[in-house]
């Protein structure tokens, strides 16, 4: 899962931080109980006293020459442990104590607040760095709208473009099983990018949204920006422009999946231009994948940018694109309708 080391060493700094909350708290409580029922006290340094013998006992039965009567032993040491706890217990809710006012305090039962079983994440642990890559993605996994399962195609119609030779209906059902094998195989391709072509209108922006938010909520560290947000991160930290964003141009380069939207749209000059070769190069190089979507053709990319940048798309990259008409103008007629 990606995410950098800082950003892991914030989480367990947290994890500590509320152990020892939760562990100042039950030494608070321990103080308070025992003004008020000084034989809790008592109990409590005669389990300690015992669980030692316990210990010494498992120590002994390990022993070649360990015998029955050492497990008969044990089994008295953990009968009068178990009595002692159960007295204990009836002494707190005697005076008006919950049964587990002593006990340990966790949120997490499952990892006890480590992030870890067995050297695992804990689910608690994934989901605090599923959380930490969303504020940084410019994406929302939790946009039920914005999911492959929420992706609408009555909007694309099953009348046959005869110049692509396929309904729109049915491209926009192979662009989306594409997408899906691309989410599906993430783990184990090495840098596949994707290029979703098509005109203003036809989905570009929210299937790249889609895609971005299933590998989101899977762990990957994704990026979403506009080809104006890249550009201008790209720009201010080139020429130590102070500026609010969260991303920095190391994270441009290093995140696992990079989205750009609506590449043409910005003004385009020579720094854009060996900016974008640089970020694309460099991404293809160290195996990292991009989407990029865009209004423009592979001719109009060329004419508008670079050839190198048209040769490392058609190198580098899968173009999908998507045919059929502007679904706003769909959606807003079909309100009208309604």
């Amino acid at each position: 899962m990606a995410i950098t080391a800082r950003q892991l060493q914030d989480i367990m700094d947290e994890y500590d931080q509320l152990r020892r909350s939760h562990e100042l708290l039950i030494i608070e409580r321990r103080d308070q109980v025992a003004d008020s029922i000084p034989e809790i006290a008592s109990i409590d340094k005669e389990i300690a006293h015992i669980s030692l013998e316990e210990a010494r006992h498992l120590l002994y039965a390990q022993e070649p020459d360990a015998d029955q009567a050492s497990d008969l032993s044990g089994r008295r040491i953990h009968d009068r442990v178990q009595e002692l706890s159960r007295k204990r217990v009836h002494l707190l809710i005697e005076h008006g104590y919950p049964p587990d006012y002593l006990d340990p305090i966790y949120l997490c039962e499952k990892c006890k607040d480590t992030g870890y079983i067995d050297n695992r994440r804990c689910t608690c642990l994934e989901e605090k760095i599923r959380r930490i890559l969303a504020v940084h993605s410019g994406l929302d996994p939790e946009n039920e709208k914005e999911r492959f399962s929420s992706f609408r195609f009555s909007y694309y119609s099953n009348k046959v473009n005869r110049k692509a030779g396929i309904s729109p209906r049915e491209n926009i059902e192979n662009i989306m099983a594409a997408c899906r094998e691309f989410v599906r195989n993430f783990d184990r391709q090495t840098g596949e990018n994707l290029l979703i072509t098509g005109n203003t209108g036809v989905g570009k922006t929210h299937l790249s949204r889609c895609l971005g938010n299933e590998l989101l909520t899977e762990g990957k560290q994704v990026l979403y920006l506009t080809a104006f947000q890249l550009f201008k991160i790209l720009e201010d930290q080139a020429f130590h422009r102070s500026n609010n964003s969260l991303v920095s141009e190391e994270d441009i380069l290093q995140c696992e999946l990079l989205i750009i939207d609506d590449l043409g749209t910005e003004l385009t000059n020579a720094f854009i231009n060996s900016r974008l070769f640089l970020c694309m190069n460099e991404r293809i190089l160290q195996k990292r994948s991009t989407v990029i979507n865009t209004n423009l053709s592979l001719e109009q990319i060329s004419s508008i940018y670079s050839e190198r940048i048209s040769s490392r798309i058609i190198e580098s990259y899968t173009v999908l694109s998507i045919i059929g008409d502007d679904i706003r103008i769909k959606k807003a007629l079909s309100s009208l309708d309604g």
